[in-house]
């Protein structure tokens, strides 16, 4: 109790430019657009309560987008300064043949982060039991549904012949027609998942991102005028979350969840330090911004397997790993 208390202030001293209008005229207001609101992107809420961003002079707005494609045409109208999406949105971007097409400048995740949600408790999960089932799978040609037929084909699941992955419903509106009676199972992120289970609307009967392995899954983008004007800022925004990729690496469960805890009013604390638990003992999160070659390329296979990819944009022209390096030091 002794080491949280001084974690407690920090965090209530680095909420406090939430409540009130930003009186530092050297800090930089900074507009980002996330795919959703999760403790999947634990770092993210980590720098900003912690205050990581104000030591960079940032001042980060968050908006939650309800689905890659939303957050990527905020950035792409202007509206957002980055976003964090997922990066099969960068590559559909570019396959449709825009030249000032967003790169991404930084990675946060590195596995999918869904759980797979049944109706009743199960003793012994098989993916047989999928077998002549309907499972609600998200966004037709975004990562949660293409991750999903990936470890379900592993399994000898094909959609449309032995079981039906319904991609029609948008990604914010799952866990409600999972909840209104649609489909025998749905995937999930947290907590909506462990809050799911604990109000008994559904149960976790397996994880998905430790069935699919590392593949890039979550990353920030940035456009190009971003890139041209205000690279400092890129940089600084970066920094702030190695930070607080470093800061989950030796925190406890609690800290963590305490952390987080003003970015998730109605999930209880107990919620957050069994999420952080079981997303730490999978090891979802990056150890820092940086993505790798071999890691897009797998993404780019699992995009090809869903028959979603174009064209294979070349690395290079997706991702610009130099604010990433700087922000670490290398």
């Amino acid at each position: 109790m002794k080491r949280m208390l001084p974690l407690l202030l920090a965090i209530l001293i680095a909420l406090l430019p939430l409540a009130c209008t930003n009186a530092n005229t050297d800090t930089v207001t900074l507009k980002l657009h996330e795919v959703t609101r999760s403790v999947f992107y634990a770092p993210q809420y980590i720098a900003l309560s912690l205050g990581f961003f104000e030591e960079e002079g940032l001042h980060v707005e968050i908006t939650t987008s309800g689905g890659s494609e939303k957050a990527m045409t905020a950035l792409l109208s202007g509206e957002a300064d980055l976003c964090l999406a997922g990066p099969e949105t960068g590559v559909y971007v570019i396959n449709e043949g825009k030249q000032d097409h967003p790169v991404i400048v930084g990675q946060l995740t590195k596995r999918d982060g869904s759980f797979l949600i049944a109706r009743e408790p199960v003793d012994r999960f098989s993916w047989d039991d999928l077998r002549g089932k309907t499972i609600i799978g998200g966004r037709a040609g975004g990562m949660p549904i293409m991750t999903l037929r990936w470890v379900m084909a592993q399994n000898g699941l094909t959609d449309g012949e032995n079981c039906t992955i319904i991609d029609s419903i948008q990604f914010n509106l799952m866990a409600g027609a999972f909840e209104g009676g649609e489909g025998d199972y749905v995937t999930l992120f947290e907590p909506t998942a462990t809050e799911f289970q604990k109000a008994g609307k559904g149960y976790i009967v397996a994880n998905i991102g430790l069935e699919s392995g590392e593949v890039p899954y979550t990353c920030y983008f940035a456009s190009q005028e971003m890139i041209d004007r205000h690279p400092e800022r890129i940089e600084a925004f970066l920094r702030a979350i190695y930070k607080a990729q470093q800061w989950i690496e030796t925190a406890d469960d609690g800290e963590a969840a305490l952390a987080m805890q003003p970015f998730f009013p109605d999930a209880s604390l107990d919620s957050l330090k069994s999420v952080v638990k079981s997303y730490r003992e999978t090891d979802s999160w990056m150890k820092d911004p940086v993505m790798r070659e071999a890691d897009y390329e797998r993404l780019l296979s699992v995009i090809d397997f869903n028959g979603e990819l174009r064209g294979r944009p070349a690395f290079s022209d997706l991702v610009d790993n130099r604010f990433a390096e700087k922000a670490i030091g290398q």
